[in-house]
């Protein structure tokens, strides 16, 4: 059976070898694209961007992309600016040159390229460039806010997604992504709680015992009183089941600079709290994040939280009576 991972073939130089081990990389991802269902969330944000920005959007350009270590950040011509994590654990072809060339064909050809282009990444199945189609997503959600704010809800600045759910003393949390400053809350409370992970190496040893498996997830997500969510889930796919999960009395919030300002497809799930980020320095953002930065060097800097929060009746499930 051969062996990918044998270095010795490499340094004789076996060029066939290498471009077999290309050719398996990219037939893997292959494979991965095509099992990847659509996601109808970012599909109807889309629609949603399309319909407010109208004839605008054909003007909209890519002033300038950056892919950092944590997250993406896209700044339009007009000036708005928006990020969205990078999914580097779950892209094979990251660790290799020549496949990565393949997953990514535009470095250096993105400044001056339509928005609207950029935009039709978002619903690309491979990682790094759905990652940089949400970022512009996000980007041109902003631009879109400014022009059609939701009726439906009230965007506050300056605060934690956390706090705008109104945990009660007793609810059972459930938190899908290893959010630190949530669990740490949570355990400071006496909350009880639960952590979906794929990855149990991002939790410390004091939050295991509340860990389950994200394959669990059908189990545990129905339990939950109160739902915290990270918006990476947006570029895993599995957001749409997760939220599909829940039960309608419970509070649903999608939280991250992953999360957008156009709010509509995740109102129609249920959703009464999305926590995103309002970049106010669109350069001055950008060049941290190019420089490996995240959240604790940008928040109160070049950007801060926001929470948008359900204004109608009955939504706020979470609040005390």
């Amino acid at each position: 059976m051969r062996r990918y991972d044998d270095p010795t073939k490499i340094k004789a130089g076996n060029w066939r070898y290498i471009l077999s081990l290309i050719s398996s990389l990219m037939v893997r991802t292959m494979h991965k694209e095509k099992a990847m269902a659509t996601n109808a969330i970012l599909a109807e944000t889309i629609a949603t961007i399309e319909e407010i920005a109208g004839d605008e959007l054909a003007t909209l350009t890519i002033e300038r992309v950056v892919m950092g270590l944590f997250f993406s950040g896209v700044k339009l011509s007009s000036g708005h600016a928006g990020a969205c994590a990078t999914p580097l654990k779950t892209i094979p072809e990251a660790v290799c040159c020549p496949s990565s060339a393949f997953a990514m064909p535009f470095p250096g050809k993105m400044r001056g390229r339509p928005a609207a282009d950029l935009l039709k990444e978002a619903q690309h199945p491979n990682g790094l460039r759905r990652a940089v189609g949400i970022a512009a997503m996000n980007a041109l959600a902003s631009h879109c806010w400014g022009r059609r704010p939701h009726p439906d809800v009230v965007e506050e600045a300056n605060i934690d997604a956390f706090d705008a759910a109104n945990i009660r003393p007793g609810q059972l949390v459930v938190v899908v992504g290893a959010f630190a400053p949530f669990l740490r809350e949570l355990r400071k409370r006496g909350q009880p709680f639960f952590v979906l992970e794929q990855d149990p190496e991002t939790l410390k040893p004091e939050e295991m015992p509340f860990y389950r498996p994200a394959e669990e997830a059908p189990v545990i997500v129905p339990q939950a009183d109160v739902l915290l969510v990270t918006g990476t889930t947006l570029i895993n796919d599995t957001l749409e089941g997760i939220l599909a999960a829940a039960r309608p009395d419970c509070c649903k919030v999608v939280v991250g600079p992953t999360v957008g300002l156009v709010p509509d497809a995740f109102l129609r799930r249920g959703c009464s709290v999305l926590g995103g980020i309002r970049i106010t320095e669109a350069d001055e953002f950008l060049d941290v994040l190019a420089e490996g930065g995240s959240g604790y060097h940008f928040f109160g800097k070049s950007a801060h939280k926001i929470v948008l929060r359900t204004c109608r009746p009955g939504e706020m499930r979470g609040e005390a009576a």
